[in-house]
């Protein structure tokens, strides 16, 4: 029987597996750069804009949530094969991702040589999160296949200025990236919070209320043209309160985040979204038993609960909308909050837990992330969250990854003989049906593509 992955052992793990040194020292390393340097590098996007998506509204809309995290050598973050590799090395058998990126897109400078090899012997590479051209030509994908846009994740354990300033430098430039590709090509972006096991108490204020502040006065992101807003409030996401696991921040920290991103003079006025366990309206499984929690919930905007791991085929799909989703939807409508659902394509992470069995929640060639699709527009969804666009190391990742990945003794999943691009198209056609564009059907949309 598959093994179903429980919300409170994805978080633990996920938050183990952020604070683990799973990368040695990389010789590119730039030289470390203070507190005062970093901020001084913050400035506000400046670049070209163009117009395609609103920024006004969430409603109609298929956003991914986009990771950010995988750095290679020389690649200028100095972390080696950072969220790629185990304990220094990237190689068979050293190896945390379970999908391989297709690159055949990109230019020589953005491909990094790896230890890995091809079926023909040639050296296989693979991306950087650091390189520009290439978080560029992800937004482009984004353009291509219709996705509206990305929430950008940001790690209070990787940007806090006091105990991880190579983190804080890598991701400000990912958040820079993303800014410049959600302009360039026409895409809107907000910022989420993860809300992890590795914070400790007080790190809601000391981390992630400082970085807020930073980014609105230094990098002014709330005035960015592709920033994201709802009933005319910039969007702000926070992700994982309500959790029934070892989180060591409470619920009184979580409520001053809030009350701060709504209320507070200067920063505030927000469009709060809380990402919640998937019992959060029931407080038992994957919630914690506390009805402080739903008073809390309800000084948010938006609700969007975690569903990796709740449903592994298409008929549990249906079975869960039903007993989750359309009761939480109307539960949000009666309270005057929005809801949102979170869809996947499928999952697996046998190389960053090796016990775990190789597409643990099969993709079912696109079966499996089409009926989320169906299942939300039906109990009257009118967005989606994408878990996600890039995510390989938990197998979830819709952007382009090949069906010819390195042979070795590191087991790659394959795209079971679809495009490379197919999960981007599928999200794409996914848009489309939420806002009556195409009809709803139960089988995926033909598609005028033949497999590879």
């Amino acid at each position: 029987m598959l093994r179903i992955i429980y919300f409170t052992e994805f978080v633990l793990l996920l938050g183990l597996f952020l604070k683990i040194p799973l990368e040695g020292a990389d010789a590119s390393r730039p030289e470390a750069l203070t507190r005062e340097q970093i901020i001084a590098q913050m400035k506000p996007y400046a670049g070209p804009h163009m117009r395609e998506v609103s920024p006004d509204t969430l409603n109609g809309k298929v956003l991914c949530g986009y990771q950010g995290w995988f750095c290679a050598p020389n690649d200028g973050a100095g972390r080696g094969w950072y969220h790629y590799g185990r304990n220094g090395r990237f190689g068979p058998g050293a190896c945390c991702i379970d999908f391989w990126p297709d690159i055949s897109e990109l230019e020589p400078q953005e491909k990094y040589p790896t230890a890995f090899r091809n079926a023909d012997g040639t050296v296989a590479a693979i991306f950087s999160s650091q390189n520009r051209s290439t978080v560029l030509r992800h937004f482009k994908w984004m353009r291509d296949y219709g996705i509206d846009g990305v929430f950008v994740h940001r790690f209070p354990v990787e940007v806090d200025p006091v105990r991880n300033l190579p983190g804080w430098q890598q991701f400000n430039k990912v958040l820079s990236n993303c800014q410049a590709g959600a302009n360039r090509y026409g895409r809107v972006w907000a910022l989420r919070y993860e809300l992890d096991v590795s914070l400790k108490p007080g790190d809601l204020r000391r981390v992630v209320m400082e970085d807020w502040k930073l980014l609105v006065d230094r990098m002014e992101i709330r005035k960015d043209k592709a920033y994201l807003h709802h009933n005319g409030k910039p969007v702000v996401y926070l992700w994982g309160i309500g959790i029934n696991d070892t989180r060591k921040y409470d619920l009184d920290e979580c409520a001053e985040l809030v009350n701060f991103l709504k209320d507070d003079p200067r920063y505030g006025g927000n469009f709060v979204i809380i990402g919640t366990p998937g019992n959060w309206r029931t407080l038992d499984g994957d919630a914690i038993p506390d009805k402080r929690l739903i008073h809390l919930l309800q000084k948010a905007d938006m609700i969007n609960p975690w569903t990796p791991g709740r449903y592994a085929t298409p008929t549990q799909v249906v079975q869960y909308a039903e007993s989750h989703w359309r009761p939480d939807l109307a539960w949000c409508k009666e309270h005057q909050l929005v809801f949102m659902p979170t869809v996947f394509p499928g999952f697996s992470w046998h190389n960053l837990f090796l016990k775990s069995p190789s597409a643990l929640i099969p993709r079912n060639k696109g079966q499996f992330f089409w009926t989320q699709f169906v299942a939300a527009h039906r109990v009257g969804a009118a967005m989606v969250y994408v878990a996600m666009f890039d995510e390989m190391n938990e197998g979830t990742a819709i952007f382009k990854c090949t069906d010819q990945p390195p042979g070795s003794e590191s087991k790659f999943v394959k795209m079971e003989g679809l495009p490379s691009d197919q999960y981007l198209w599928l999200a794409g056609q996914g848009g489309r049906m939420l806002r009556g564009e195409i009809d709803v059907t139960e089988q995926p949309p033909a598609r005028n593509v033949p497999p590879l």
